[in-house]
């Protein structure tokens, strides 16, 4: 770390200098949402870590109207697209077009192919709408007939899914749950908060949010995110925390063998590695630390580790067993 240390000055003053821009961003986001800044913040990182977000909360917490704030704030395309049972693949991604004067086909393309895509109430499309943004997910790309077609950069899906009603809804592949970088639990405001959002919202048209930040500059952040230090001893923490959630045993959890039938897979290492290190660079920092790893660790893992029946049964949720892996892991 010492050797590191004139290196690590240089990158915490050019944080400094470049942080100015995520304030812009912060503040143009909250003059249209009052609190919720957890979600907000995560929103932000995902961006900034070119990781998915699945939010997850019942109706009217401003789920959909946070998505849209971070996107109108963003200078680049967006997309909404209501997923509903009767949404078929190529309503999202586009389809191949006959056109009888030349023979010949051409691509129609779909929402999909802009910056930010905007997956209202996510669960609400069957498997084989689900299956079609796998490959866009992971490869950010499409595939129709037998062309290839690269997505935009950044391409970020954002998808909202209200986790009370399940009447008409269909349950996210494990194959692309797993692709989300972090779930978001989204909580009921405070009173106060409460109190500000019936002052501004009642009885008048929402403020509109000023672009206040370009693709390029999300760009730059994201390398200047990679360049944030993580020490050796760092990273074995990250390791051990999701192998802590695949073998219990190991790390003196023997309780948890029996809640967890599938730990976190190697998208959590990565993941918990990409996001620390925005979470450091979003506090100003050049190099990550446990408590980094801590703070955003619950939401990379609880859509990651599935739960038995016995964990169900003594109303566990993968929250509980996420917090007895960090509580338990040795921090370095």
């Amino acid at each position: 770390m010492n050797e590191q240390a004139p290196r690590l000055r240089e990158l915490e003053e050019e944080i400094r200098v470049q942080s100015a821009r995520l304030d812009l961003l912060r503040q143009e986001v909250g003059r249209v949402i009052v609190g919720q800044r957890y979600m907000i913040e995560r929103l932000i990182t995902g961006l900034i870590a070119d990781g998915h977000v699945l939010l997850e909360g019942i109706p009217g917490l401003a789920k959909t109207t946070a998505v849209k704030t971070v996107a109108a704030a963003v200078q680049t395309s967006f997309a909404r697209v209501q997923f509903t049972p009767d949404l078929l693949p190529a309503d999202l991604l586009g389809t191949e077009i006959y056109r009888p004067q030349t023979a010949t086909f051409s691509i129609k393309k779909g929402p999909i192919f802009t910056n930010l895509l905007l997956a209202d109430e996510i669960n609400r499309a069957p498997a084989k709408v689900q299956s079609a943004l796998l490959e866009a997910m992971q490869e950010r790309q499409v595939t129709l007939g037998d062309q290839t077609l690269p997505l935009e950069d950044p391409f970020l899906v954002l998808a909202t899914q209200n986790p009370i009603e399940q009447e008409g809804t269909y349950p996210l592949p494990e194959a692309q749950v797993d692709r989300f970088m972090f779930k978001l639990k989204v909580d009921y405001p405070s009173i106060e908060e409460e109190r500000q959002i019936l002052r501004r919202m009642a009885g008048r048209a929402p403020e509109k949010p000023t672009p206040v930040i370009s693709p390029a500059d999300i760009r730059s952040l994201r390398t200047l995110a990679h360049a944030v230090y993580l020490d050796e001893r760092i990273e074995e923490y990250i390791v051990n925390v999701v192998f802590a959630t695949r073998n219990p045993e190991r790390f003196g959890l023997e309780r948890l063998a029996r809640l967890i039938d599938y730990g976190a897979s190697p998208r959590a290492t990565i993941y918990l590695a990409q996001a620390a290190r925005v979470h450091a660079l979003l506090g100003g920092r050049a190099f990550v630390t446990p408590q980094d790893i801590k703070t955003i660790g619950p939401d990379v893992l609880r859509h990651r580790v599935l739960i038995s029946y016995e964990a169900e049964a003594q109303d566990m949720t993968s929250d509980d067993l996420v917090r007895e892996v960090f509580n338990t892991v040795d921090v370095p």
